[in-house]
């Protein structure tokens, strides 16, 4: 792949600082920019049927900066297009390991209100995703679910309360934050998160174990890259 500095219509955003060690070895990207809000560079898959330039953002992990990066890309590019490739944690029971969640709808579930209706919060901060243009059959093997965001892991004694409440599989730290912002600028937004370890009551896989995210986020990170150019065709109608 090669690098340069072109306008770019199609933004992938990458979170977690794990995800994007993964991606920059993954694509040998050169040169990287630096932004106030995050680092990227700009590359062109070479299975696409164009020479379409696909520009790749470290948003950063949490809120604050999902929101933050998503706004910038949006005001500094115009994208017709943002997809979240990056990792999520699984309920143990629910979903398997190295499962792809493609996130049709993201709640927002760490928000404690205690002045009015909790609920009526978390509806606030909620998101519906359209994927009209997706069709029925995916470039690759997705669970398509609701995707809970908070900016913390999984904890174990939750476990229980996600799955009663909200019939949860998954969840991450960015997705919430990121397809809100995507909404309220009218830009389409593709969800992707691969399950890198799974929570139970008794306790998260990784959890004490860095290393075992970490190479898990790798593995992860590869089968989403390497299954990019075909969601980029459907995107475009060409697949």
């Amino acid at each position: 792949m090669n690098s340069s500095k072109p306008n770019p219509r199609l933004v992938v955003l990458i979170s977690a600082d794990a995800e994007w060690v993964a991606v920059t070895r993954l694509l040998h990207a050169a040169p990287v920019v630096a932004s106030p809000l995050g680092d990227w560079f700009v590359v062109w898959p070479p299975d696409l049927d164009s020479t379409e330039p696909v520009l790749f953002f470290h948003g950063g992990w949490g809120k604050i900066a999902a929101a933050a990066s998503t706004q910038y890309v949006i005001d500094h590019w115009s994208p017709d297009l943002i997809i979240n490739l990056g990792t999520c944690g699984g309920l143990a029971g629910e979903i398997d390991r190295g499962a792809v969640v493609l996130a049709d709808k993201t709640v927002v579930y760490d928000i404690v209100e205690r002045m009015g209706d909790p609920d009526e919060h978390i509806v606030h901060y909620a998101t519906q995703l359209e994927y009209g243009w997706l069709g029925q059959d995916y470039p690759q093997q997705v669970v398509r679910t609701l995707l809970l965001s908070a900016d913390r892991d999984l904890a174990p004694e939750e476990v229980q309360m996600l799955r009663s409440r909200y019939g949860a599989v998954a969840g991450d730290w960015e997705s919430g934050a990121i397809a809100w912002v995507a909404a309220r600028n009218q830009t389409p937004v593709l969800l992707l998160r691969g399950v890198t370890d799974l929570v139970s009551s008794a306790g998260g896989e990784a959890y004490d174990r860095p290393d075992f995210y970490q190479e898990s986020a790798a593995r992860v990170m590869y089968l989403l890259v390497e299954a990019l150019p075909d969601w980029i065709r459907r995107f475009r109608g060409k697949g």
